[in-house]
Order: C-alpha cells, then structure tokens, then sequence
C-alpha cells in the first residue's frame, strides 16, 4: 500500500456526529489507519448544524450540508494536497441539495479515482434521485454495496455495470465469543433473559411491535427484559423533541410492561455497545419497512454473535435466511412475541444460532473488510492514469450562470417585531403607523421556508422569523367568518374591512407551502390545522389573482399530501376555472386572461403551468406557457430589457401600456413564473426570461438604476418616470429576496445536477 497509495480521504459523517453514517466512516477510516500506518488518512465529514461538532484531528476538512460552495472547496483542497483516493459514504439525506445533488459538485472537480459505498440503494427512487445515483455512478470508479439485493437493484434500476459494482459486508468490531451472563451485572440485568434493540430512535424503526408483543412473552417468560439501547435521532429531536420516547414509555406503562423495558437513552460509545450486545440473549430489529437494504445494527448483532429476529428487510431477508436468524412478519406483535418465546425456551436453538452467527461474521470484522476495500483502492489507483488534468470548460456570457448578491437579512429583520413584518418604512425606518398586513407576512413565511431549505443561517433564526410570521398568518384567520383578515395596527387591532378574496388566497399559498415545504414538523402540523378550513370558501371566490394565489398553495400542500383528494378536488375546479377565463378573452393580439393587465400579472400563467402539470392536462399546461410566453413579450422594453405594466393605472386591451411606476411584485411574479415554466420544459428561454427580469432589481431597467440596496439587504417601493422610490417596505423588499433565493435555489440545482444551458 505504502509503495502505490501515500494519501486517502473518506467522505461521510463523521463522530461525534450521532448517526449510524457517521460510526460507519469513522470505523473504516480509523480500522485503515491503524493498518497503514505510512498512509495519510483524511477525513472530511459533512456537517448539518452550524455551531458544528467536536470532531477529532483526523478531521481536515469541512463540508457545510447546504452550502454548495463548500462542496467546491472540499474538491479543490482534496487536488491541491494530491489525495491518491477517494472513499465516500453515500445517503441521500446527509448531502445537500435536491436528492442529495450538491455532492456532484465536489465529484466532478476531482482528479483521483472515487470508491463509493452505497448505504442506500432505491428500487424505486425518484427521477430526481435516479438523475443524482446514475451520474454518481458514472463519476465513481467503483461502487461498494453490502448486499446481494443492492446489486440487483443497481442493475435493474440504473443499469450499473458489474465491472464497476463490488459486494463488501458491513464491518463490526472484533470480539470474544462470551457468555451473555458476563457483562449482565454491570448493566443490573444478572439472572434476567435479555431481548436487546439498539440504534437511534425513530418511529419507522419498529419498536412498539416489540414493546406488544412482551405482555405474551413475560406471560411465558416472566424473567425477559427488553433493553432500548440509543438516543433519538437528531433530526427528530430538532422537530418533535422527545415526543416520539415518551410516546413508548406511556405505551409501557399502559401494557403493564414498565418493569421489564429499560430505555438505555444514549448514544453509547463503541466499547459500550460491544459490552451490551455480548449481554443480549436475543437481538431484535422490528423495522417496519422492506425497502431497507443496509442495516448497521443488524450487520454489528449477527456478527458478533447474537441470536436475532427481525422482520424480513431486505438486508435481514439475505443476512437471516436459511435458518441463521428468525424472520417473523412486518409489523406483526403476535408473531413477534412467538419468535421471541420460542427462543427463550429453547435455549439449544438459541445457542446455536448465536455460535453459527459468531462464525459467520468472522469474516466482517473491520480489519477483513478494510483489507478488501485497500485492494479495490488500489485495484482504482491501477485503472486510472496517476494524473488526470482537469479540462477548463470556457463558456459564453450568454451561457454563464448571472452574478447573483448574496442574501443578505439585515432589512427584514429590521422590519419585523415580535407580532410581525410591518407594511411600510420610511426610507429604511419601518414605519409603525402604517401597522401590518397579513399579505405581506404571507409573503414573508413563504421566504423563510425557501430560505430554510436554502440552508441560509442568520441572526435571529430562520426558526424565529418562521414562528413570528406562521403566527401572525395563523392570528388573521377568523373562525367565526371563516376568513382571513388582512390589516392590524400598531395598537394590535384588525381594521373592520370587507375580507380580500387575494389576501385570503395569498395565506392559503403561505400555509401550503408551510405544509409542503417546511422541515419544522410543528409549523405543518399547525398549518394542517387549517388549510382545509381555509380552503372552504375559496370556491365562491371571483378574483382570478385569489385562484392563482389559492392553485399555488394546494400545488405545495399536494407536494406531501399527494393523494389528498379534497385538495385535488380544489386543484380541478379552479385550474379549469383559470383555463376556461383565459379561453373566454384568449385572441391573437391578445393571450391572457382578461382585458387588462393591472398587478401580480404573471401569477395567473405560474397557477395554470403548476396545474397542468399537476393534473397531466396538457391543454391547461400549453395555456399557461402561451399565457406567460406573451405577458414576457409585452413586458420587453423596445431596448431589450425588462419593463413590467406600471401601477400609475391598469393596461386595457387596444389602449397605451402605462410605464410608471413600476413595482418590484411585478419582477418577482415575472421571475418566479419563469423559472417554473424552466423546470417544466427544460427550456433555456425561460430560465434566460427569470434572468433578465432579475437585472431589473440590479439596474437593467428604463433608469439604469439598482432598486435593490446592498447597505441594508432592503428593495426600494418602486420606479418612477424619473427617480426611484427610495423607501424600503415590507412588498418591495420580499419581493426582491423571494427572487434571489429562488433564482439562488435555481443556479444551485442547475449547477449540481449539471443541467444544460444550452439550447
């Protein structure tokens, strides 16, 4: 090894990161250190907080989750120190981007050959997923998979060449066959029959079927205790805190089983975990899912000798089969408390299993599969030239993705108080007498759900702004009318109005994309609450805007609850309504939805495309694109640039387009509504249309002067005949972040998924 490979790097999670990722990566790089000790072995985790973690000095380097530039450092930092390999660590979710897209970033920049272990393989991934796995594999020299069933799946899902797809097992610690009885007083368990689970918590994990099947097991056995060895998951515990334990604790105590569980809350360190796993006499893993084909757990348990039960996963189906474990039923308590009793009983069975299991695993001790992973690095190392230059791609300004600023926060924040974002400011001096309104605090819970998935960190928290605006939206919902109410003065008092059909239709998308979009399971389930109540009333509705805005918030809402048919119902009627008014005022001179163009134009195209693509209607879908297709047309000044309908009055069909003043709304509905058309067609127009249109907030603009303020992060109100607007509200400077983080969002995807501009 010394004479081919003199640096090697491996990419995962890392410890003390609490996931199974992380234990694996950090097993693999330390086992391979300590094999070669002339090798320089890196490690560069990816890391999802922003305070960080404590990782050790193996630790080089670090990649932020969202942060697509820091997958570009981690490339650059890994050829300019001449790594001879790659070992990387592949799940969806520990990368950023769209199905884990970011990582591809980093792929294409390098120069050694990449070893790629798949944790997990799809049979049925999403295109976005498919796109992601089949260009990773074709980035990686080889792939590492740990089952059987995984290099059948890779074979029939993305066509993965066998020459490139290698079978290695998990590997486990190496440890001394033990009697469970000797490590039991350490734990207070002496004298007892132990069932053991251990892993981070979750519900998909199965546990409650084993906490019902005990009452039938200590009935037979009443010496069993059922020991739950692992803390919550993480990113459970950001969500739902600790909800998901208690939950199986009050599940305990309710089946009278409380004596003989034990909850061992922690993540426990390796030399622990060896100790518990030699104390169990049964090991069991309940998942609940087939589509499992990797599993740390199981492969740690049966390797290092346990008896096991465990319903039949995929991984569990092809380790246990043939009598070397025992396979009851997903989901089933019954068969569950019979396996278990059974091997307690017969304690020859049990014992034999547990002795066939050790012998078995001999061969995934950590030291054997490291030993195969260093011959297929260098087995990579042989295949590819030591050398590799990177080709230099140079490409026209037409094809260059725009120079977008960066987020910036410090306005926003400084126009939001603890009830809200007010409507207006005064320069940059929010503007209290003005109050709110819940259009705008819609608006605003929008961006920081889009800014939340951007993996923008700011002071005070996306969590916080979230909370304040969710609130506020929330607050504006009138039971008894069952309406939102739009205007609150500073003294915390609704103005008595007659209720907005756009306002209402403008929290309806808010609380939808909440529902769709949000990671923070608390602020969907609030929103859940109520969007079917909002959604009520929104078929009496005569404003077209309130339909495009109500169309955009089902679109969301069907995003995670797709076989919701009431939202669907909703999605038919006012789609078809939207088509059939575009129908009745559609000419050849005139392709839109009414006789005039007045505000928030190209939000009616944007509901009809995300409709006709949601509902496969093509005719609906081809009506939104022709729509859109024209509102650009009429929106192009004669020297190119982007010109939207001023608000100094409403463009009638035959009459003079009115050119001032010109609202920042305007370019964000343009930009927006392009860039959906792009990732419906894939056509470059649109994404050049969005572009354009963005240059508008920069200066490309009948003035030539910037609206948008780098100082303070804010947008100013609008473009006059002659001067801009200089006060900087709530409308003007949402509308302008809302177009940077989706055109940001946009260049992110387009840039990681390497999706082509040209024609």
């Amino acid at each position: 090894m010394a004479d081919h490979i003199k640096k090697i790097a491996f990419i995962g999670n890392y410890l003390p990161r609490r996931c199974g990722i992380a234990t694996f990566t950090t097993d693999i790089c330390e086992t391979f250190a300590a094999l070669n000790p002339s090798v320089q072995v890196f490690a560069i985790p990816v890391t999802d907080i922003e305070e960080g973690y404590d990782y050790p000095d193996r630790v080089r380097f670090e990649i932020k989750e969202q942060d697509i530039d820091s997958y570009k450092a981690a490339a650059d930092f890994l050829n300019l120190n001449n790594i001879d390999v790659v070992c990387l660590q592949h799940e969806f979710g520990i990368f950023g981007g769209d199905a884990g897209s970011y990582l591809l970033a980093l792929l294409r920049q390098l120069k050694m050959p990449v070893v790629t272990t798949l944790h997990t393989v799809l049979l049925h991934p999403s295109a976005r997923q498919r796109r992601v796995m089949d260009e990773l594999l074709a980035l990686s020299d080889y792939a590492v998979v740990m089952t059987q069933k995984a290099v059948d799946i890779l074979q029939e899902t993305h066509t993965a060449h066998l020459s490139k797809v290698r079978l290695i097992p998990h590997g486990i610690p190496d440890v001394s066959f033990i009697d469970p009885n000797f490590y039991k007083d350490q734990y207070g368990v002496e004298g007892k029959t132990t069932l053991l689970t251990f892993g981070l918590i979750a519900p998909h994990k199965g546990i409650e079927v084993v906490l019902r099947a005990l009452p039938h097991v200590i009935k037979e056995c009443p010496n069993t205790v059922y020991i739950v060895v692992g803390a919550t998951h993480p990113h459970l515990i950001r969500h739902e805190g600790e909800a998901y334990r208690i939950l199986l604790q009050r599940l305990c105590d309710e089946l009278g089983i409380s004596r003989n569980v034990i909850f061992h809350n922690r993540f426990v360190s390796p030399d622990e975990l060896k100790e518990l796993l030699v104390l169990a006499d049964i090991y069991i893993t309940p998942y609940l899912q087939e589509a499992q084909v990797t599993s740390g757990t199981l492969a740690y348990s049966f390797g290092m000798g346990n008896a096991v039960i465990s319903t039949p996963y995929w991984h569990a189906a092809e380790l246990l089969g043939g009598g070397k474990g025992v396979l009851v039923p997903f989901n089933d308590p019954e068969a569950m408390g019979q396996a278990v009793t059974r091997l307690i009983v017969n304690e020859n069975e049990r014992n034999a299993m547990r002795k066939n299991a050790y012998l078995l695993g001999r061969d995934m001790i950590w030291s054997n599969v490291t030993s195969k992973y260093a011959s297929l690095f260098e087995e990579s190392r042989m295949k590819r030239p030591p050398v590799s230059h990177k080709k230099i791609h140079m490409q026209p300004l037409d094809q260059q993705f725009p120079v977008l600023p960066d987020i910036k926060l410090d306005h926003l924040a400084k126009m939001t108080d603890s009830i809200g974002i007010f409507q207006h400011a005064t320069f940059t001096v929010p503007n209290f007498s003005e109050g709110y309104c819940t259009d705008d605090n819609a608006r605003a819970l929008i961006l920081v759900i889009l800014l939340e998935n951007l993996g923008i960190k700011i002071l005070p928290k996306i969590n916080d702004l979230a909370c304040r605006y969710l609130g506020f939206v929330r607050y504006a919902w009138d039971d008894a009318a069952g309406r939102f109410r739009n205007f609150l003065t500073f003294q915390r008092n609704w103005v008595q109005e007659v209720p907005s059909e756009d306002c209402h239709g403008r929290a309806l998308w808010a609380i939808g994309t909440c529902i769709g979009q949000s990671k923070n399971e608390g602020f969907a389930q609030m929103s859940v609450e109520f969007f079917e109540k909002a959604l009520a009333p929104s078929a009496g509705f005569t404003s077209p805007r309130a339909w495009a805005f109500i169309l955009l918030g089902i679109h969301e809402y069907l995003q995670r609850f797709h076989g919701d048919r009431l939202a669907r119902s909703g999605l038919q009627t006012l789609g078809a309504r939207l088509h059939d008014l575009y129908k009745a005022h559609c000419a050849a001179d005139w392709q839109w939805f009414e006789s005039s163009l007045t505000y928030c134009d190209a939000k009616l195209p944007h509901a009809l495309i995300v409709s006709g693509h949601d509902l496969d209607n093509e005719e609906m879908l081809k009506a939104g694109l022709e729509s859109l297709r024209w509102l650009v047309k009429v929106q192009t000044s004669p020297r190119g640039h982007f010109q939207p309908v001023g608000a100094d009055g409403a463009y009638h069909r035959g009459g003079v387009k009115p050119l001032f003043d010109q609202q920042p709304i305007e370019a964000y509905a343009t930009i927006s509504a392009c860039l959906e058309a792009y990732r419906v067609t894939k056509d470059r127009a649109w994404y050049a249309e969005a572009s354009r249109a963005f240059q508008w907030f920069l200066g490309g603009n009948d003035l030539a002067i910037p609206l948008y303020d780098p100082v303070t992060g804010g947008c100013r109100d609008g473009l006059h005949v002659n001067r801009v607007n200089h006060n900087q509200g709530a409308e003007s400077t949402l509308s302008f972040l809302l177009s940077l983080t989706e055109m940001t969002q946009m260049e992110n995807v387009l840039e990681s998924l390497k999706e082509p501009l040209e024609e």
